[in-house]
């Protein structure tokens, strides 16, 4: 394939895939398998336990580089999008560079990275030795995985499902920490551990928005589908994180896809085109808000501890630490929506799990917990940027100036998920709806002088 830079002015980057011991070509960023992109082979094994697939290994390395380019290039300060040109090693260089594959690989990118990207496919001079074939335990009439991470809706949504399929359902790890389902040998489960890392080269990582996730992660599921004869993969994400960053931008920021049915379509069709999987990725939770879902988990099991150890938030470990734990910040878009969703599903957690504990108090700074301390402007742009986006997303609907946006996203999910567009209009304005009632409930039992209430009339007073 003819590598031509896209001309334009916006920011460039060209990474050509090594394997060890070679070059990079003249005025390329090297990334080298097994120094930049590592593969642990006891993880591997853990994919690869019924049969050897080179073109899924293949798959791995590039979402691995994909994955290096998104983090090594910076975002322009002004606009959001970057050429990316990669060439990546493969086994079968022939199968990637079909127009069916190249271009579909190339249009989920795009849309869920907002990027422009440009691939190209040489073979490998050193096929890689299939990893031993290991002893796991895998019912043989599997009809779904469900990506599984340290998220409430993850945690929630597998329980629920579990309770429906029980051994029908195998769950894929895509957090970080070691994963044991329920207490089980991990080394006789399959898919609980990411098969690589991904580390930074001759220049550093500095861009952090790390779009490229939804990539790996729709991929790493679907390839679990494949290998477990699974058709359905099931996202647990519900209604407002699913479609509210497409609903609602950031900033300059574009549009967020990563859970979107819209991206999941363009991901069959790029595996159907690769390794002709015919499963589907499937949303049953995505016309409910997270306060539903975790209701309706309260009502069907008996789990009032274990999804208090999830994890929502966006901040690093190392950020909001106190006395050497980790918390949450408590403040941030994703903790808010937790926030709201556990009280409008009438649970309660400690004070404890969040930096800032109080947010009925008067002021953004007296919310944190003493032994914190660390009360710079960029917490309180987080805090203020995740009030405003719930804040937003209550109001969608009586919005004149979102209309057309939301038109444009009922057009999008009735294509998406098959549905007449006048009955996603009805589930998408009753989940608007829904989150406009439990949000309010949530800022009123705050009361008049929370910090929280305050920022949300000043945003009612701008409206008005």
């Amino acid at each position: 394939m003819l590598l031509e830079s896209i001309e334009s002015d916006i920011p460039e980057i060209r990474v050509d895939v090594v394997e060890e011991g070679i070059d990079a070509v003249p005025k390329w960023l090297r990334c080298a398998i097994d120094e930049n992109l590592s593969f642990d082979i006891s993880k591997l094994e853990s994919f690869f336990f019924a049969r050897w697939e080179p073109v899924l290994y293949d798959a791995f390395v590039v979402a691995a580089a994909v994955e290096f380019c998104d983090m090594t290039k910076r975002r322009p300060s002004q606009g959001w999008g970057r050429s990316i040109v990669l060439r990546i090693p493969v086994h079968d260089p022939d199968r990637w560079s079909q127009n069916s594959v190249a271009n579909s690989l190339c249009d989920a990118l795009r849309l869920l990275t907002g990027d422009y990207w440009e691939l190209a496919f040489y073979k490998r001079k050193k096929k890689v030795d299939p990893p031993r074939q290991g002893q796991f335990n895998l019912h043989r009439d599997i009809s779904a995985v469900i990506p599984f991470s340290d998220g409430l809706d993850s945690s929630i949504v597998a329980g629920l499902e579990a309770r429906n399929l029980g051994e029908h359902l195998v769950r894929v790890r895509l957090g970080k920490k070691d994963f044991v389902p329920n207490g089980i040998d991990p080394r006789k489960e399959p898919f609980t551990a990411m098969p690589y890392k991904v580390r930074q080269g001759e220049k550093r990582f500095v861009e952090s928005s790390a779009r490229s996730r939804g990539f790996k992660f729709a991929l790493i599921s679907g390839i679990a589908a494949f290998l477990s004869g699974a058709k359905r993969v099931i996202l647990p994400e519900s209604g407002q994180g699913a479609l509210g960053p497409s609903l609602i931008p950031v900033g300059q920021a574009y549009p967020d896809y990563r859970c979107h049915p819209h991206f999941g379509r363009k991901m069959e069709t790029f595996l159907w085109s690769l390794i002709k999987f015919d499963g589907q990725y499937d949303y049953p939770y995505i016309w409910n808000t997270k306060g539903e879902t975790l209701a309706d988990f309260m009502k069907q099991t008996d789990d009032s501890i274990n999804w208090k150890e999830t994890r929502s938030c966006w901040q690093q470990n190392r950020q909001i630490g106190v006395d050497g734990k980790a918390r949450q910040c408590g403040i941030c878009a994703a903790c808010m929506l937790r926030r709201l969703s556990v009280h409008a599903a009438g649970q309660t957690e400690s004070a404890s799990t969040y930096v800032w504990e109080n947010l009925a108090a008067p002021t953004f700074e007296s919310g944190v917990t003493p032994k914190f301390g660390r009360t710079n402007g960029a917490m309180r742009e987080y805090a203020i940027a995740g009030t405003l986006h719930m804040d937003h997303l209550a109001s969608l609907l009586q919005s004149r100036v979102d209309d057309s946006h939301i038109k444009l996203e009922i057009f999008r999910l009735s294509q998406s998920l098959d549905l007449d567009q006048g009955i996603v209009k009805q589930k998408l304005e009753r989940l608007l709806l829904r989150h406009k009632q439990e949000w309010e409930d949530f800022v009123t039992s705050l009361g008049e002088e929370s910090f929280i209430t305050h920022w949300t009339k000043m945003r009612s007073d701008e409206r008005a």
